[in-house]
């Protein structure tokens, strides 16, 4: 089955993994708290996309050539998730708190001026995700993430 022999792919999706997982300690040495969810969360350190994009490009390179179109291909399309992770994504996050915050003014501003009475179960509100993006530095050691574990991967395959 080619699927299972397909190098570029696993390298890729071993990185999302990797990268995914390590947030977990990473968030815990800095807050002294285990988040869990962190494992299938968007944005932080280090950037999965990043990493990914990294990895599949570095495998490509590794297996066709760097002059090869497929490594051109992959590079273009890394360049542009990590661009987009950096930017618009990142962007994104602060509209989003910006919203949420609005949101909880407004709700709080709601809350004061009713005079009737409160229902017995509050309905549930839910806030936009925050956590969207990058921070560039975060794309950098995901994109390096990639590139160590293709390179390590692929050392260790062949």
């Amino acid at each position: 089955m080619d699927l299972f022999d397909n190098f570029p792919l696993w390298a890729a999706l071993f990185s999302i993994g990797f990268a995914q997982f390590i947030k977990v300690p990473l968030a815990f040495l800095a807050t002294r708290r285990l988040d869990w969810t962190l494992l299938t969360s968007t944005g932080g350190m280090p950037s999965s996309h990043s990493a990914a994009v990294t990895a599949l490009s570095t495998a490509i390179a590794l297996e066709e050539g760097l002059g090869s179109p497929l490594f051109a291909i992959s590079t273009i399309f890394g360049i542009i998730v990590m661009f987009d992770a950096t930017g618009i994504r990142r962007h994104a996050g602060y509209h989003a708190t910006v919203l949420n915050q609005l949101v909880g003014d407004f709700n709080k501003l709601v809350e004061e001026v009713k005079t009737w009475p409160k229902k017995e179960e509050m309905e549930k509100r839910e806030e936009l995700k925050e956590l969207l993006g990058h921070q560039p530095i975060e794309v950098f050691f995901g994109g390096l993430l990639g590139i160590i574990l293709s390179l390590t991967i692929y050392a260790i395959l062949t």
